[in-house]
């Protein structure tokens, strides 16, 4: 665990901060009532409590989700196949919504993995009553080019199942066609900032609870208690970026 009050300087655009910053693996649990959400995947989904974003932006509309989270570091969906803990949890039922994370996947064979392990866990989520949901992951820093193959992944495995695709990708592109300087990457070049993080959880909140992506505050509380915080205006290009994504 990090020092709370984690401050990520953003170059002279931004101050985003993120007390309590959640980096680790924890066994899984439902929070909160309401319609629940069960996230799957990797560091992408757990580093900055991405799926307490999600919650916190719901809490801030006056509406309630449940989110519970499924996630170890470096796996793929197939990982998640073999362990069999995510299985369990989506078997239980009840789920809105299951969103399933992996990796980029530009290059062809996690393509084809990816997509596989789509059409194996779909029967499972349609079973317990829920959409799948593909979280289009973005690649690493030192490759954009791996964008639009990554995106068109995410694009295939969601069209496979008949479920939901969520641009977060295509809405980092959209962020820096309004802002180059927008640094949606952590340090290291592969996690998510809390700029990056917040982006795309308003992607997720905005497709999966059929809600605008812009008017949404930039200060949230987290049910952990952790407190984020965006400069406004850049809060304001973010939820741009999204809606724009979103947008048919």
């Amino acid at each position: 665990m990090r020092n709370p009050l984690i401050v990520l300087r953003l170059g002279m655009v931004a101050l985003a901060t993120l007390g309590c910053l959640a980096g680790g693996v924890t066994t899984p649990a439902l929070i909160g009532d309401g319609k629940p959400i069960l996230f799957i995947g990797n560091s992408y989904t757990y580093v900055n409590d991405l799926p307490g974003i999600v919650q916190a932006l719901a809490d801030s509309a006056g509406e309630k989700i449940a989110v519970e989270t499924v996630a170890q570091p470096d796996f793929a969906l197939v990982d998640h196949i073999a362990v069999g803990t995510a299985q369990r949890e989506i078997s239980k039922g009840g789920w809105a919504f299951v969103v399933l994370q992996q990796g980029p996947s530009s290059v062809e064979i996690n393509r084809d993995t990816l997509r596989l392990a789509v059409k194996t866990f779909a029967p499972s989520i349609t079973a317990a009553g829920a959409k799948a949901a593909l979280f289009s992951a973005w690649p690493t820093s030192g490759r954009l080019v791996d964008y639009p193959r990554a995106i068109e992944s995410y694009q295939l495995a969601a069209a496979d199942v008949n479920g939901v695709f969520l641009p977060i990708a295509g809405a980092w592109l959209k962020a820096w066609e309004k802002d180059p300087n927008l640094q949606l990457y952590a340090s290291d070049g592969l996690h998510a900032s809390v700029l990056g993080s917040y982006l795309a959880a308003v992607v997720i909140y905005s497709r999966l609870l059929n809600r605008p992506a812009t008017g949404l505050p930039s200060a949230l509380r987290l049910r952990s208690g952790a407190l984020l915080t965006i400069d406004a205006a850049v809060g304001k290009k973010l939820q741009e970026a999204a809606a724009s994504a979103l947008a048919p």
